[in-house]
């Protein structure tokens, strides 16, 4: 028999068979992904937000010290979780706190042990993308928005953040396609998501290649809806492609010329009918 047509007939018979439990499976990896990368988002925008307070000499030295202290805490967390495997970070929290408790600490179940794993993983990484989407704003904001009176918490919170979120979407979007394919780890833990299911499903039938076959198709449709829906949110969050001058006053064209890529108004230098008035 043709080994593609085996295949076929395989993944036909597996589907069949076991299709409800792949189906489980693979809402368990989304429902755990998609929340866990939210809460994510959370952590690492707490940690980057507070981890670029500044620190001026004339401060207190109680608050240079609690600062010091904080951005201590924060950096140790973010290095711990980014640099250690997130199956072993998943073996430590739910094995090492009943050993080092004798069982008087433990996650109620393996799940709950999941979600707090990818999450608190999913937020040290966010926690260095927050932080360099803040210091990459131009500082001239930041000035302007304190000379206007504004104080370093409302400058955050109405000029910063929301340029940084938009800068940093594509992260946010690469982060949830990580945590969809790098879940499979959490099998070790005895969790039911999508890998768990093909590593039953192989060990029952023996069928090996054929149920990994119908997990790569399944973790690709899945990370390609993610990357398209993602791509739809960026450009909703770009706006419209064009805009119309809104011009009240003659004077505010002492501001300047004006110009856009794709459509050029009255006051751009470009335009056929500037040249011709000029």
């Amino acid at each position: 028999m043709n080994p593609f047509v085996k295949l076929g007939h395989d993944i036909v018979r597996l589907w069949t068979t076991y299709s409800s439990q792949y189906l489980m499976g693979m809402w368990n990896t989304i429902y755990l992904a998609v929340v866990c990368t939210a809460i994510g988002c959370i952590i690492g925008l707490l940690c980057g937000v507070l981890n670029t307070i500044p620190l001026a000499p004339k401060d207190p030295p109680v608050k240079r010290f609690l600062l010091k202290l904080l951005h201590g805490i924060i950096r140790i967390y973010v290095e711990v979780f980014r640099g250690t495997p997130m199956i072993l970070q998943a073996v430590f929290i739910f094995h090492g706190l009943p050993y080092f408790t004798n069982g008087a600490v433990r996650f109620p179940s393996e799940l709950m042990c999941a979600f707090f794993v990818v999450s608190i993983n999913t937020g040290a990484y966010m926690a260095e993308s927050v932080r360099g989407g803040i210091i990459s704003i131009d500082p001239g904001q930041t000035e302007g928005a304190k000379a206007i009176g504004m104080t370093h918490w409302q400058t955050m919170f109405y000029v910063i953040l929301p340029q940084t979120l938009r800068n940093i979407l594509p992260q946010i979007g690469n982060n949830l396609i990580i945590n969809l394919k790098d879940t499979s780890v959490l099998s070790i833990i005895a969790v039911a998501e999508f890998f768990a299911i093909h590593k039953s499903v192989a060990g029952t039938t023996f069928a090996f290649f054929p149920s990994a076959a119908i997990e790569m198709v399944g973790y690709l449709t899945v990370t390609v809806i993610a990357s398209v829906l993602l791509r739809m949110v960026e450009k909703k969050m770009d706006g419209k492609a064009s805009y119309e001058l809104a011009q009240v006053d003659p004077l505010t064209m002492a501001a300047g010329t004006y110009n856009h890529p794709d459509k050029k108004s009255f006051f751009d230098e470009h335009s056929k009918e500037y040249k011709e008035d000029k």
